[in-house]
């Protein structure tokens, strides 16, 4: 292991103890994905580079070829636009991804064997669990720009994930986010000790003369 993925698994780690919420009000609350894009089980959480996919409503023909390009670590960001009424994902695709070492799924649209994927441990983020199957027949692309709701996101984007959503980080600018959450960390805390001595959020954060 090189010094530089020693360095970026520490970041990765950070990030991810900091929590989506601290770290998206870090970067200007940006990269947020929609409140619709929820973890399977709230003890779930995820950080890593995005391996994207584009992919065909209930045709699960790709996830199949992106995991030949998986690597340790990545998060699979599936584009399944949105589509609610088929499970692409399941317990067969989770063992797989337990077997390279991915770090989570993120998926637009509905996974399966819900249960089972909790079960198992395998973080997924998704927008529905749906009963039926897919079919294995149209193409897609892998490593390309996809967008979820209004959010862009590139081949090697930070993915971090938990119970309150998911954003979305260039990896360019992470360790500048990584400062400013830990500033912003730091100063909650000062906060919260400050409303244990007496003081109210109002004083704090300067609204009291917001009503006058």
């Amino acid at each position: 292991m090189t010094k530089q993925t020693i360095k970026n698994d520490e970041l990765l780690k950070r990030l991810k103890e900091l929590g989506a919420a601290t770290v998206y009000e870090a970067q200007g609350a940006k990269g947020a994905l929609d409140s619709g894009m929820k973890p399977l089980s709230s003890s779930m959480t995820l950080a890593g580079p995005a391996l994207t996919l584009d992919c065909k409503p209930a045709d699960n023909l790709m996830i199949h070829y992106a995991l030949l390009q998986a690597k340790p670590g990545d998060v699979l960001v599936v584009d399944a636009k949105g589509f609610l009424e088929a499970g692409p994902w399941g317990d067969v695709l989770t063992e797989q991804a337990l077997a390279i070492g991915l770090a989570g799924l993120v998926i637009n649209g509905s996974v399966r064997d819900a249960k089972t994927i909790i079960e198992m441990g395998f973080p997924v983020f998704c927008r529905g669990i749906s009963i039926k199957g897919t079919g294995k027949n149209q193409p897609g692309e892998v490593n390309v720009p996809i967008c979820i709701g209004d959010v862009q996101i590139c081949p090697g984007d930070i993915v971090i994930g938990d119970q309150d959503g998911l954003v979305i980080v260039n990896p360019d600018k992470a360790q500048n986010v990584l400062e400013m959450a830990e500033l912003r960390e730091s100063k909650e805390a000062v906060f919260r000790e400050q409303i244990r001595a007496g003081k109210t959020t109002l004083e704090l954060l300067g609204l009291e003369n917001k009503f006058l």
